[in-house]
């Protein structure tokens, strides 16, 4: 069984590592995200790969607000001929399938997937029985309630020991099943049931929302709808410099993993702050 510690946490010099986003849906909120096929989510993953994404994180659901869910076989049918294509041509690079649904996950991890990255913290039942099957790395994620209705009416008393809370508890889970701290990865969910406010103090906090040391931390704030609110930049379009300034905190925060849509740009955002450094 691998060792997939290195590949969670930051680089040896303390960069994150870069996730490359594959969607192959078509109504995901950034539309430079979207496949429409196979093909397209293949030569989308190589190019990302040859620009500096060691993740490459393939999804066949759309969970912006206010989007609905689709059908576990339409999930499939997204997302399996991807991760086949994906792996075939490119067998260094580590997969994770962003999901919800056990099925998916494992049959995801079947042909080749390395992590499950589930935004609802295995809400499906079967998902703990699937991460502890295969020992994969998993990510959990953060999100006060459904992408339908998260960003209706964002609430917290205290956002930061509350979503710690939270995580705290799904962790919790995974090690009494037997699964290493060290295989998993959490995420604040910024934008997932979030406002600004929240956003920016879930951001600000950095690695006290992670419930063992041992374990990674994610983020995925790329385009996302915060700069709307932080810079008034309504299109996703727009918001390119906001995502790299956070991606550059990062470095400060010792996040391991930086979830992005722009792969060239964050690489060389980095390297040049390495230079520098």
């Amino acid at each position: 069984m691998a060792d997939w510690r290195p590949m969670i946490n930051r680089r040896d010099d303390g960069f994150p590592r870069v996730m490359g986003v594959v969607n192959i849906t078509p109504d995901s909120f950034h539309p430079d995200s979207r496949s429409a096929n196979k093909n397209q989510a293949i030569a989308t993953a190589s190019s990302m790969a040859a620009d500096g994404a060691e993740w490459i994180d393939v999804g066949g659901e759309s969970t912006r607000p206010g989007a609905k869910p689709v059908s576990v076989v339409d999930e499939l049918d997204r997302v399996v001929p991807a991760i086949e294509g994906i792996r075939a041509e490119l067998p260094d690079v580590c997969i994770s399938v962003d999901t919800r649904r056990a099925e998916v996950a494992r049959r995801a991890l079947e042909i080749g997937a390395d992590m499950v990255n589930d935004v609802s913290s295995m809400s499906d039942p079967e998902m703990l029985d699937v991460v502890v099957e295969h020992g994969c790395p998993v990510c959990l994620m953060h999100m006060q309630g459904l992408p339908e209705n998260m960003q209706d009416d964002p609430h917290y008393e205290d956002v930061v020991n509350e979503v710690r809370s939270y995580l705290d508890g799904a962790t919790s889970r995974l090690i009494e099943a037997g699964v290493m701290p060290s295989r998993i990865v959490v995420d604040p969910g910024i934008g997932f049931g979030k406002n600004l406010e929240n956003n920016l103090a879930l951001l600000s906090s950095g690695r006290e929302i992670v419930p063992d040391s041992q374990m990674g931390l994610m983020w995925g704030v790329s385009r996302k709808s915060m700069f709307r609110d932080l810079l008034g930049r309504e299109m996703s379009d727009d918001r390119l410099a906001g995502s790299l300034g956070i991606a550059a905190m990062s470095l400060q925060k010792e996040v391991d993993i930086v979830r992005v849509h722009d792969v060239t740009e964050h690489s060389d955002t980095f390297a040049a702050m390495k230079a520098v450094r």
